[in-house]
């Protein structure tokens, strides 16, 4: 058993089984994107089909070999929150593609694209750094909720008369106001506000610059920093444990040091 471990270890920890994984996704994917063809559906069905099933039982395979590594402890593939995403995935692709639960085998085999992110390490960083983003995120949108009601209302004060299409309720005054932080025709409506009032471009302009220009760089700094923290938090992990010299030339730098102050304490003046 401990040969067949470790021979289960070595597989799955190679890159060529990485790469080989990769290719069976992107190959997945391929295929659900053919499959949306009738015309390659009525010809090749039967070929297609036949290369869902192989993929996903080399993914059982997979998932059953990352269980032997683990041997003698199997259990502990659960541990890790991708693995449970990537069974999950299996399980969803072995439902049958008919009858009521058809749109749930579509959702599994759909799912198999996203087994890219639980495959390649940087994207699961990022997933990680955006996971960690959520508390953060809530705050900023909280804050910019706040910002869009307030010129929300300062906006149907000032255009609804004129303007009742942009600005009629406050419903489509808040559309309005998202639609200009993507800055998508946001010109039109200020030069339809410059109409009714001058003055206009003011409120236009101090929006753009504080819910796009600020606002939204906030979202990019707390991603990038968090992204920034995952970076680290797996560096400390792939970094190896200390070795017993190590530590013990540790020890005896610190007892050194204690030594030193002792010695210092000890020619301080007394009272």
């Amino acid at each position: 058993m401990d040969l067949l471990t470790k021979n289960a270890q070595r597989v799955v920890s190679s890159s060529i089984f990485e790469y080989f994984i990769i290719a069976l996704i992107l190959l997945s994917a391929a295929i659900l994107g053919l499959r949306t063809e009738p015309e390659i559906v009525d010809r090749y069905d039967a070929l297609l089909t036949l290369g869902n099933r192989i993929i996903l039982g080399i993914f059982i395979i997979e998932a059953l070999l990352k269980m032997l590594a683990l041997w003698p402890r199997p259990l502990d593939y659960y541990r890790d929150g991708w693995n449970i995403f990537d069974f999950s995935v299996i399980v969803f692709s072995l439902v049958p593609a008919t009858g009521t639960f058809a749109l749930i085998a579509r959702l599994g085999r759909l799912l198999r694209v996203l087994r890219l992110i639980s495959t390649i390490e940087d994207l699961r960083l990022i997933v990680s750094a955006l996971v960690r983003s959520i508390p953060s995120v809530g705050h900023i949108l909280m804050l910019m909720s706040i910002i869009v009601y307030i010129y929300a209302i300062i906006g149907i004060q000032l255009f609804q008369e004129g303007d009742p299409e942009h600005w009629g309720h406050i419903g489509i005054a808040v559309l309005t106001l998202f639609e200009m932080i993507t800055l998508e025709g946001w010109i039109d409506v200020n030069a339809k506000a410059m109409e009714i009032n001058p003055y206009a471009w003011i409120y236009f302009v101090s929006f753009v610059i504080v819910g796009t220009f600020v606002v939204v760089n906030l979202f990019i700094a707390v991603v990038i920093n968090n992204l920034d923290r995952a970076k680290e938090e797996r560096l400390r992990e792939l970094q190896p444990p200390a070795s017993r010299e190590e530590l013990l030339q540790e020890l005896r730098a610190t007892q050194e040091s204690l030594r030193r102050l002792e010695t210092r304490i000890s020619d301080y003046p007394k009272d």
